[in-house]
């Protein structure tokens, strides 16, 4: 069973996102092409949805805002290239800081892609830890195997 990231991000953010409809959906050849070619190869936001959707919006977008307010499977930044042969991941990856999805969340991702015909590598090209602080609750993104927070230096969950 694919595990359900809630948003965690400021609750501004969420009401808005609520009144929206979210993300356009991949679902066809002809919707990746049209997309493709409208972000020319720039890195873009995805979530996947509950049902499996690969939905995208401008890298500028909040992922809470790609997800319609909704909780997510997936999500994260990514990015295509054109093969000759078809679409195929560029770049992709699970920062999100709305949602702060484990690299575990590769298999949902990893479906919605080939559900919408895109070609993909066998995980996550750059692939993130987050965790929230006991200390002061500020959610931490961990580099290089440093799990320190950030803002007060407590010592994060590993």
């Amino acid at each position: 069973m694919d595990r359900v990231y809630r948003y965690v991000g400021p609750g501004e953010l969420l009401v808005a996102a609520a009144a929206q409809d979210g993300g356009r959906p991949l679902e066809s050849f002809e919707a990746v092409g049209a997309w493709a070619a409208r972000v020319s190869g720039e890195p873009f936001t995805y979530v996947v949805d509950l049902d499996g959707r690969l939905l995208v919006a401008d890298r500028r977008s909040e992922h809470v805002a790609c997800a319609g307010g909704r909780d997510v499977l997936g999500a994260g930044e990514l990015s295509l290239r054109w093969t000759g042969a078809g679409w195929a991941v560029a770049e992709i990856s699970n920062q999100s800081t709305g949602y702060a999805p484990a690299p575990g969340s590769w298999p949902a991702v990893a479906a919605a892609l080939d559900r919408a015909g895109i070609a993909r590598p066998g995980g996550f090209t750059a692939a993130f830890e987050f965790r929230h602080c006991p200390g002061c609750g500020q959610l931490n993104l961990v580099k290089d195997g440093d799990y320190t927070c950030c803002l007060c230096e407590t010592a994060l969950p590993e």
